[in-house]
């Protein structure tokens, strides 16, 4: 007979009341409707916020590690960016196409405790591209202000203050309620664009005029050997030019906004087509404005003005535009750029808002207030304020860190896409010609991470304290959480199993969860409850078998039920725990009593066999998880007697 899906929801939680200001963090939630789409080219401005806002910065950053190489490596980096990382994401925005990310397809490929650690270390990088993005914005913008010529005088020596500021008003903002708006980043960026545009043709008409600065800069390339060795020493520079790619992964992100012809039963191939347009236009206009923005800060700054801390230290462009075209437009294109960079550092909280909530909860590995925004805006707060403290609010010191979280992300999109595109290949027994070139492509990448790795191993270090931090917080709130009752829905075989269950629900039968269910051990059992315990009343025999992933954190049951001899027996399977599926169906059941064996084997393999595969010291277990439950109930009359049975 074809199985019928019949399902019960999980038992419902009585929920202390909770006080003013844990109402305020822990709203009541909203019901929402469908989210507004918009065309891609709208959305473009949305996803430039954060790509379009490094023009900000990355000049100053490329001439740093470059000098006059700088406009070569910065071709490179373009160069790069079109063949490597559009590539990936647009294979990315085809297989993720609800905004997961390359994170979400890495999960599906890699499932198991393995794919989980590798999605909690991504995690901690995807950390810290946000969190520095936060941080180093929050710092550029307050570079900005504080050497702004009208501002000077009264903000230059609190530039760790204006940054901090900057920070809280960001929390303030999220605190009170936001939303991210489409038309006010095109709002925010095309201004912004408009401003960059006019300061670098404003640098390029100087170079006409000054022919003499193109001949130095020719003279001192030479200087370095052969257009060959040029070449070579860029390519060996750019990675550290690595923050001029790191929009891709916020356009993934926001497809869901991308509108496109619908195609009902199938892939959204309009919203896809429609992103990877709106990745190559971003790609194209950011390699224009990197190329532009190198050739003239590089030729028109002076380089001691480029040294951290110096008068263009983290605002190239803002020392020409006040040079170029008088303070007054200077300090309308700071306004902008503070305006952009602090919109980053928006669109960089609501990832991190999304992100989290959308994996740690749900792995078992955070408390439930995580899937909360506010309680979770004052955490990442903390984070940014400490990073901050620790680089003091240096603009170069965090670009390092932040790179590393960009290649980190980039990365793993490439492995992701070349093992997806691989498998693709072998079911269809094709000769995976994409996969190699994915491959390759993720040889870039990890040459790029381990090149800034070597040459700024800091940034290193504070990716791996964000990776440390996020698997040593999962791992203990998997250990605080392992013991509710981890269980989704109750489904079962046919229709003959559901009036068996509700035939034995409330007090009417005793529950005894069995390791064996033959005939012979179900007899034994019986008959040491009824010599020993007294056990009046008909017995229910359980059998529950795990799942094949014991990583997951929940699961959904399926049940067959069955009369055998006067008694029941209730097979499960899909649990994630044993326990704690014993506890959950205890507590639909509500038995008179619950009968569990005890195995009296080493309590620490035991504990490390629960976390781990879902098993150990069952009896002692499920006491622990009904023991939780009662604690959150008020019902006292359906708890049943807990026998424990030793060997």
């Amino acid at each position: 007979m074809d199985p019928t899906a019949l399902r019960l929801p999980s038992p419902r939680k009585l929920v202390r009341p909770l006080g003013p200001f844990a109402r305020f963090l822990i709203p009541k939630a909203e019901a929402e409707g469908p989210h507004k789409t918009y065309p891609w080219h709208h959305v473009l401005w949305l996803t430039g916020v954060d790509y379009f806002s490094t023009l900000g910065y990355q000049p100053g950053i490329a001439f740093l590690a470059a000098g006059a190489l700088s406009p070569i490596a910065t071709l490179v980096l373009v160069l790069v960016t079109l063949g490597g990382a559009f590539p990936v994401y647009s294979q990315v925005a085809s297989r993720s196409y609800v905004g997961q990310g390359s994170i979400a397809m890495l999960e599906r490929l890699l499932p198991g405790w393995a794919g989980k650690v590798f999605v909690l270390a991504l995690l901690g990088f995807a950390s810290t591209d946000f969190v520095i993005t936060m941080t180093l914005s929050a710092a550029d913008a307050a570079q900005h202000v504080v050497a702004n010529p009208f501002l000077a005088p009264a903000l230059a020596p609190h530039h760790l203050l204006a940054t901090c500021l900057l920070l809280v008003a960001l929390a303030a903002v999220f605190l009170r309620g936001f939303r991210e708006a489409v038309r006010f980043a095109a709002l925010i960026c095309l201004p912004y664009l408009a401003l960059n545009v006019i300061v670098i043709a404003r640098g390029c008409n100087e170079l006409l005029f000054r022919p003499a600065l193109l001949e130095g800069w020719r003279s001192a390339l030479s200087l370095r050997g052969s257009p060959q060795a040029l070449i070579l020493a860029s390519i060996l520079v750019f990675p550290q030019l690595a923050l001029g790619m790191s929009g891709f992964e916020t356009g993934v992100s926001v497809m869901p906004l991308v509108r496109g012809f619908p195609n009902p039963g199938g892939p959204p191939l309009g919203r896809i087509r429609n992103t990877r347009l709106m990745l190559l236009t971003a790609a194209l206009l950011m390699g224009v404005l990197l190329l532009g923005s190198s050739m003239v800060t590089t030729l028109l700054v002076p380089a001691a003005a480029m040294k951290p801390g110096a008068a263009a230290s983290g605002r190239a462009l803002s020392f020409l535009a006040h040079r170029l075209l008088g303070q007054g437009f200077g300090s309308f294109y700071d306004a902008s750029t503070v305006l952009i960079l602090w919109f980053a550092g928006a669109s960089a909280m609501v990832g991190m808002l999304n992100l989290i909530p959308r994996y740690l909860p749900r792995f078992g590995m955070a408390p439930r207030w995580v899937e909360h925004a506010r309680p979770l805006v004052l955490v990442i707060l903390a984070v940014d304020l400490a990073i901050t403290w620790i680089f003091q609010a240096g603009v170069e010191a965090q670009g390092a860190a932040y790179a590393t979280g960009v290649l980190a992300l980039m990365l793993s999109a490439a492995i992701a896409v070349a093992i997806a595109l691989f498998r693709e290949a072998r079911a269809a027994k094709r000769i995976p010609f994409a996969g190699v070139f994915f491959w390759l492509v993720t040889a870039v990448f990890a040459y790029t991470l381990v090149d800034n790795a070597v040459e700024r191993p800091h940034g290193v270090i504070i990716a791996s304290c964000f990776v440390a931090g996020i698997l040593l917080l999962s791992a203990i709130g998997r250990i605080f959480r392992a013991t509710e009752l981890r269980i989704e829905t109750l489904t079962f075989v046919d229709e003959q199993s559901r009036t068996l269950w509700e035939e034995i629900r409330g007090k009417r039968v005793n529950l005894v969860p069995l390791r064996v269910v033959s005939i012979s051990s179900r007899n034994a059992k019986a008959n040491l409850l009824r010599r020993n315990y007294r056990a009046a009343g008909q017995l229910a025999f359980l059998h529950v078998e795990l799942n094949d992933d014991r990583s997951e954190f929940t699961g959904d049951l399926r049940a067959r039920v069955r009369k055998d001899d006067g008694n029941y027996l209730i097979e499960v399977s899909g649990a994630v725990a044993i326990a704690n599926a014993i506890a959950w169906i205890s507590e639909e059941l509500h038995p008179v009593a619950l009968y569990l064996d005890l195995s009296l084997q080493n309590p620490l393999q035991q504990a490390i066999k629960f976390l781990f595969l879902g098993e150990g010291e069952i009896g002692v277990l499920v006491h622990q998880v009904l023991v939780r439950r009662w604690r959150s109930t008020a019902d006292d009359e359906n708890r049943p007697h807990i026998f424990l049975v030793s060997p």
